[in-house]
């Protein structure tokens, strides 16, 4: 008999009706077939998912924005294109790293540390795109838009950065002082 730490999923709130026992022993040996299963159902719905998500977003119309307008200097908007795709491609990465969590099969990357370190420097990156695009746009509105989502996506990004570095820094120095 094995003595290891296992997780135990339940489908009860902390505020609803207790679970029957026998429906308790069947969630348990449910949870490991919920380990096994190919996609994380949760991360959809969890914070994480969706601040991935309305990252995306923004910086898919932000691009589309910026794409379909009249350009007045071509360096500026290529260069703001160039950074809203590869940090929209780089935030899907590792969005899809979550949902079918290859986090798990691939140890020997530190996850946590790879993406706080690709939102430092995208959230960097996309600041001075939109910076630069804001100030070139010259009132011309899908270029304004363009920034403007650029500026949201800086905040979305932000955001990644504070609670990424609060769940992987602060966790793991509060762990160390109780164990």
């Amino acid at each position: 008999m094995s003595h290891g730490a296992r997780v135990i999923r339940t489908g009860v709130s902390s505020g609803g009706p207790a679970a029957p026992p026998a429906a308790a022993a069947s969630s348990s040996s449910s949870s490991a077939g919920a380990d096994a299963e190919l996609m994380d159902g949760a991360y959809f719905r969890s914070c994480a998912g969706m601040l991935k998500v309305a990252q995306m977003i923004s910086l898919l119309v932000g691009f589309i924005s910026v794409n379909n307008s009249p350009w007045t200097d071509y360096s500026a908007y290529s260069y703001f294109q160039i950074v809203t795709m590869c940090d929209l491609v780089m935030i899907l990465f590792f969005y899809i790293i979550h949902i079918f969590r290859i986090y798990r099969k691939l140890t020997c990357v530190s996850w946590p540390l790879a993406e706080f370190l690709h939102y430092l420097i995208g959230t960097i990156l996309l600041l001075i795109a939109s910076i630069v695009a804001a100030s070139k746009s010259y009132n011309l509105t899908g270029l304004v838009a363009g920034a403007t989502f650029g500026f949201l996506a800086t905040i979305l990004c932000v955001l990644s950065i504070w609670s990424s570095y609060k769940v992987s820094c602060i966790t793991q120095s509060t762990s160390k002082y109780h164990a």
